[in-house]
Formats: structure tokens, C-alpha cells, sequence
């Protein structure tokens, strides 16, 4: 999952009322379906009296294929409300805005008043961009951790690339010298080989 993506910021939240139905977006990270699931299962269980609990996500996961490293997995559901009235608008919102690892579900209070298709269609929709609108959007680099051991000798040398390096790192001084790092996906085996070659092979990585 060498690639950045798009995501929301943080939990976002929107309200509004159509024709006497309370609307509430809600929006939220996901790293896995496991968390976009037990998501929808924790909003559904706080408004169990809602008349609809909609979700949809979109979750990158391991292919487990030749290729590409990762896949999307997409995932809406109408909860009651017509065919294609409610969940695929609001999963469109997330495509639309190229979100990604992120889950919402809109909650609906129904107020007596049916909308028809296209009334539902803007109503879900629009409480998914409120929603995603309150949380702001960021650009996630993937992350990848290794460590890297060496002898006395050569952690000067190593601490230097790392201390010059996008990256993050813990060092433990005991018998020999470990550093934890921390650094995006896409610069991890470049940073390895750079200490690989400071080192003349000596690191062990």
C-alpha cells in the first residue's frame, strides 16, 4: 500500500431536516472493514430508535494478487429505505471525493412526510458532504516500520541518515545499538539501502 490516498481529517458530523425527516451524517476514519463495521454497528446502536442507520465505506485491503498490493473494498446498503434511494448516493459522495479508508452512515428520523426517490437521493447525499465537510479532508502517506541494529561503531553513521531522513525513530543504546523507524511505504527500501551501503552490509536490518 505504497501510494497516498485521501481521507477524512476527523469524526464529522451534520444534521438538517427535509419535510419534517431529521437527517444526521456521520463520518469517520476506518483502517480496516473490521473498523468500519464495528462503526456502523456503534452508531445503529446509538440511534436504535432511528427510522434508517444507511452505511457505506470504502476500505483499502491486502489483494493477496499478483500486482497491486491492495484493493478497494466498497461497501452501501439501502437499510429499508427503496432500492438505490439512500446508499449508493451516499457511497457516490465517497467516490466522488476520492475518500478513502473512511465509513459513514446517515441516520434518519422519518417525519411523516415520504420524499420519492430523488428527494432521498439528495437528502443522503448531502449528509454525507456535510458530514465529510465538517471532518476537512487530509492526504495520508502509508507507513511502514522496520528496525535496524548495529554495533558503536556504526550507529553515528546510521543516527545521521536517519536525523536527515522523512522519518521517525526510537534508538536503544544496550549491548549494540537499535533503532526503531518509522518512514512512508514508498521511501522504506530506499532508507534501508542507504544504510545498507553506509554501513558496507554491516546493519542488520
Amino acid at each position: 500500500m505504497a501510494d497516498s490516498y485521501r481521507t477524512v481529517a476527523t469524526p464529522g458530523r451534520a444534521s438538517f431536516e427535509v419535510r419534517g425527516s431529521e437527517f444526521i451524517g456521520h463520518v469517520r476514519r476506518a483502517a480496516t472493514t473490521e473498523d468500519a463495521e464495528a462503526f456502523i454497528d456503534a452508531v445503529r446502536a446509538e440511534y436504535d430508535d432511528a427510522t434508517h442507520n444507511v452505511p457505506a465505506y470504502r476500505v483499502r485491503v491486502e489483494s493477496g494478487g499478483p500486482g497491486d498490493d491492495y484493493m478497494l473494498r466498497e461497501y452501501q446498503s439501502d437499510d429499508g429505505e427503496p432500492s438505490g434511494s439512500s446508499g449508493k448516493p451516499a457511497l457516490n459522495v465517497l467516490q466522488g471525493e476520492e475518500l478513502e479508508n473512511v465509513a459513514v452512515v446517515v441516520t434518519r428520523y422519518y417525519g411523516g412526510t415520504n420524499l420519492g426517490v430523488g428527494g432521498l437521493v439528495r437528502a443522503y447525499s448531502k449528509a454525507v458532504k456535510d458530514a465529510v465537510a465538517d471532518a476537512g479532508t487530509v492526504e495520508e502517506r502509508p507507513q511502514e516500520s522496520f528496525s535496524v541494529t548495529v554495533d558503536y561503531d556504526d550507529s553515528g553513521t546510521v543516527r545521521g541518515i536517519l536525523e536527515s531522513a522523512d522519518c521517525s525513530f526510537d534508538a536503544d543504546y544496550g549491548e549494540d545499538v537499535t533503532f526503531d523507524v518509522t518512514v512512508a511505504a514508498e521511501d522504506a527500501d530506499a532508507l534501508r539501502d542507504r544504510i545498507r551501503d553506509a554501513t558496507s552490509g554491516r546493519a542488520d536490518i
